[in-house]
């Protein structure tokens, strides 16, 4: 039985980001045979408008939103009938602070070859830009909404990034990024440092590092706009 391959495609996180794509994009979504995607009808027009040609009815497609058995198991099984399959994640990088992993799990399991593709993840490009520290970090996606629990965790994320000089990584949906900034900006100490990055990899991208103090006197405005915020020493 010669099992299909797995590929993991990039994804832009901007509808006019694609400079960040890898040159070979096409090339890569041309061996496959069918998609795990996040959001399907996105991932339809972002495949048209990358390679004009592709009829896109001529594909299997498969919505991951969340992961089921019942996927895992059609997966697996386009994997043991030698179709090659693409996983398309809305976070850029396909893996990582995504659904698919799981699918990717269950690969490795079987024995598939997995083929990672890197594409623009805001938690990377956003480290990346910061200043803070990029050897210690982690991403806790999205904080509790409960008031006095996202206070406890924003409280426990400033101080373990003191303690251990940890970058501590988190983001919000975007209709709510200004109540989360409000709430950073009420539990953090004057002196430490908050990233805040802003339509990473759009024309208007900005990703600006300061001091608690500073953002105090300078609140942005984040509704309804993609923002990765980051805590740091």
């Amino acid at each position: 039985m010669k099992l299909g391959k797995v590929y993991l495609l990039p994804m832009v996180l901007h509808e006019e980001g694609f400079e960040a794509l890898p040159a070979d994009t096409v090339k890569w979504i041309q061996q496959c045979d069918a998609f795990f995607v996040e959001e399907e009808k996105t991932a339809r027009r972002y495949f048209k408008k990358l390679w004009k040609e592709m009829v896109i009815d001529n594909y299997i497609w498969y919505p991951i939103h969340k992961v089921e058995a019942e996927q895992i198991q059609s997966f697996t099984q386009l994997l043991k009938q030698g179709k090659n399959i693409g996983i398309v994640s809305e976070a850029g990088c396909a893996g990582i602070a995504d659904p698919g992993q799981l699918l990717v799990a269950a690969a490795q399991e079987l024995g598939a070859v997995v083929k990672p593709y890197v594409g623009p993840s805001s938690i990377l490009l956003a480290l990346m830009a910061s200043g803070m520290n990029g050897n210690l970090f982690q991403f806790h996606g999205y904080l509790p909404i409960d008031v006095l629990e996202r206070k406890k965790k924003i409280q426990a994320l400033e101080t373990d990034s003191q303690q251990r000089d940890c970058t501590q990584l988190f983001i919000e949906t975007p209709y709510r990024n200004n109540q989360l900034l409000e709430a950073i900006l009420q539990n953090c100490h004057p002196n430490t440092r908050l990233c805040i990055g802003v339509d990473i990899t759009a024309p208007n991208e900005i990703i600006t590092t300061a001091t608690i103090a500073y953002w105090r006197n300078n609140i942005p405005a984040l509704h309804k706009k993609l923002v990765i915020f980051l805590l740091g020493k």
